[in-house]
């Protein structure tokens, strides 16, 4: 059988196809960035979209479920044949695949031209099409541990269309179900894929350069426990975001979550940006949970949404920017380090993060905190794209 290293080198096109992760991460980037500028200059009311979404379901959809689907596909398309030991997509399959989220991001934002249902399954199409090859490639490969990630994202998926369901019936797709449904998912991922990565990742650099305490290893039973009640406070939230009982069972989780990244050794990779930022960007886990509790059990502190930001903007934001530029420095063979430039898109991220959570504290001052957040969120994602395009489009050492 073709190795994954000689089908990638056996392919002659464009390198972009080489590897999942690179139109994908490419993609989400600038799409990230891209709406970002169509949704400042809505909220400025120099542009209508001709999207059947409101402007704020829009927003939120092509965030959750166009960026991080994006990212999704990207890591789990690198992943999954490590995993298995099954051969990756590569060249015009991954293209197709490619244009299918490509399509799906055009016809969210001309959908007053398309039937309710088209749309809906225009943007369904790419997901449901990488959910059932990633499930054949787990069950080719008996690798039964990681059907638990799959079942996220088909999650994930059920809540895209919820989405879809609640826009066309309800007109309030932005506070309905389906987007906590896909968020809940979403933070389920993070957990799960954060919690083997950022204490594995911890590891090796701390042996190589600084020799003392190092991370408890992943998934021992306390994590299990951890995550099991972030699944159920995850899933009652989704169900009755507004429930005294979602509160106290969020509060519960972000307390075992802090625990849990505590054992990590976050505070010894101050010196490397690239460890550093996966312990911040998992840190808005746990801290998103009790800030959403608290908007529950004390009405006016902050608002729902805003607190949801945390999750949004921070957790999901910066764990995907984290694991975006890691994977393309070491899938393009280059030093697993962040320059300077790296680093202003870590710090520029946090910024938005800031100061998006900032617009819901100091309402008076909200139109100029969003303004602020979404240009420092453009200066990331956009940053990212012009950074690390040239690694994505270009083979580099190792393809």
């Amino acid at each position: 059988m073709t190795s994954t290293a000689e089908q990638m080198r056996s392919w002659s096109g464009p390198a972009i196809l080489s590897y999942g992760f690179r139109p994908f991460f490419l993609g989400g980037a600038l799409w990230a960035a891209m709406a970002m500028v169509l949704w400042i200059l809505t909220l400025s009311g120099v542009l209508d979209l001709p999207t059947r979404f409101d402007p704020v379901a829009w927003h939120a959809h092509e965030f959750l479920f166009g960026y991080v689907v994006a990212v999704i596909a990207g890591f789990l398309l690198t992943a999954v044949p490590n995993w298995t030991g099954q051969l990756p997509v590569v060249g015009w399959p991954l293209g197709g695949l490619f244009t299918l989220w490509v399509a799906g991001r055009f016809a969210i934002i001309a959908s007053t031209i398309l039937p309710p249902l088209a749309v809906a399954l225009a943007d369904l199409a790419m997901p449901v099409v990488l959910l059932a090859f990633l499930l054949r490639e787990i069950i080719r490969g008996r690798n039964w541990q990681n059907l638990i990630v799959l079942t996220m994202f088909g999650f994930f998926i059920l809540g895209n269309a919820v989405f879809h369901w609640e826009a066309a019936q309800i007109g309030r797709a932005a506070q309905g179900n389906g987007l906590r449904i896909g968020l809940g998912a979403t933070i389920m991922l993070i957990a799960m894929i954060g919690g083997r990565i950022v204490p594995s990742f911890t590891r090796n650099w701390l042996v190589r350069q600084r020799p003392g305490r190092l991370p408890v290893p992943p998934m021992q039973r306390f994590d299990k426990f951890a995550l099991l009640a972030l699944l159920i406070a995850l899933a009652t939230w989704a169900a009755a975001p507004m429930a005294s009982m979602a509160a106290i069972l969020l509060l519960a989780a972000g307390l075992l979550h802090v625990l849990r990244l505590t054992r990590w050794a976050g505070d010894r990779t101050s010196a490397e940006p690239l460890l550093w930022v996966l312990h911040v960007g998992y840190a808005f886990l746990p801290l998103g949970a009790l800030t959403i509790a608290a908007a529950i059990l004390v009405p006016g502190l902050i608002s729902g949404t805003s607190a949801q930001h945390l999750w949004m903007a921070g957790a999901i934001g910066l764990m995907t920017m984290a694991v975006m530029t890691r994977a393309t420095l070491g899938h393009s063979g280059r030093t697993l380090t962040a320059g300077t430039s790296t680093l202003v898109l870590y710090l520029s991220l946090l910024a938005a993060v800031a100061t998006r959570i900032a617009a819901g504290v100091w309402e008076e001052h909200a139109s100029a905190l969003h303004m602020l957040s979404g240009l420092t969120w453009i200066v990331a994602f956009g940053g990212f794209a012009l950074i690390y395009g040239p690694y994505l489009l270009h083979p580099g050492k190792r393809g």
